[in-house]
């Protein structure tokens, strides 16, 4: 892989846009019961579904075979084959129009819908824009739209230094440890390294620690939103800002805008802002 993009590489994968993936699936209580389990809310989901639920289907699969340096899957298939070596799931935007019917067939509707390149003093980004719809008896339930941002290596990070932090009275404490992010991988069968093989997180993508996962940060901020309104979201979108490790307290508070929540990492610095309604 390389950290040099070239305009005819921008090009060649900009023929990826309109590519479409559909995958069908019935829903599975005792998944979503584990993917409760996994971010930490009510194990009655028949009654109340998780946060997010759909995300605990419709789950990435390859064969051994395909398995990269990184965890993740070799580079081509539906996603464009960008060669720029550091990938994340940046942020996305969702509505949610029906609540899923467990135990009854569903289906993802997913297309590359956009690429772009921009160049900056951080070195080259490639973003793709994913939209995925489910849907049920023909009526849709969620759609999604993911944003998912390609890098080059970087520089190492240096370690995060703490700040006193004192949580107000709508603040929630969270605190991550090495058994929840590996729960957390399992359940969505998340086989990227940099939140379990701590060895290769800080020797080949410099980072100072294990990384709690992006997803499962939304989850919690979605939790937290849906708690404070006091009944479920029709929307939602999330965007991660700065990585947050393994280990220290986060907090789950409350933004200055209406509908607004935010992690915020033991340096004092928000790491994922959301909006809800």
């Amino acid at each position: 892989m390389t950290d040099r993009v070239r305009p005819e590489d921008v090009q060649a994968w900009q023929s990826a846009i309109g590519q479409g993936e559909t995958r069908t699936e019935v829903l599975d209580v005792e998944a979503l019961r584990r993917f409760a389990a996994a971010i930490g809310q009510d194990l009655d989901v028949e009654r109340v579904q998780p946060s997010l639920a759909h995300w605990a289907f419709f789950l990435p699969l390859f064969p051994d075979s395909e398995i990269s340096a990184d965890g993740h899957s070799h580079r081509g298939g539906f996603m464009p084959p960008v060669t720029l070596p550091r990938r994340m799931f940046a942020g996305a935007k969702l509505t949610f129009a029906a609540p899923l019917k467990l135990g009854k067939v569903a289906t993802r509707k997913a297309a590359i819908a956009s690429i772009s390149h921009k160049a900056g003093k951080s070195g080259d980004l490639v973003f793709v824009e994913v939209e995925h719809t489910v849907t049920q008896d023909g009526v849709v339930a969620v759609t999604e739209r993911q944003t998912i941002v390609y890098r080059g290596e970087g520089d190492p990070m240096a370690p995060v230094v703490p700040v006193p932090q004192t949580p107000g009275p709508e603040d929630e404490v969270w605190q991550p440890g090495t058994p929840h992010l590996f729960r957390f991988s399992a359940v969505t069968f998340n086989s990227h390294r940099i939140h379990y093989d701590e060895p290769y997180t800080v020797k080949q993508e410099g980072y100072p620690g294990l990384l709690v996962h992006g997803p499962f940060t939304a989850c919690k901020l979605h939790g937290y939103a849906r708690k404070r309104v006091g009944h479920e979201l029709k929307s939602f979108a999330f965007r991660a800002v700065a990585p947050l490790f393994v280990g220290p307290a986060i907090l789950l508070t409350p933004s200055a805008e209406p509908g607004a929540v935010q992690a915020v990492r033991c340096d004092g610095a928000t790491s994922m802002s959301a909006t809800a309604s």
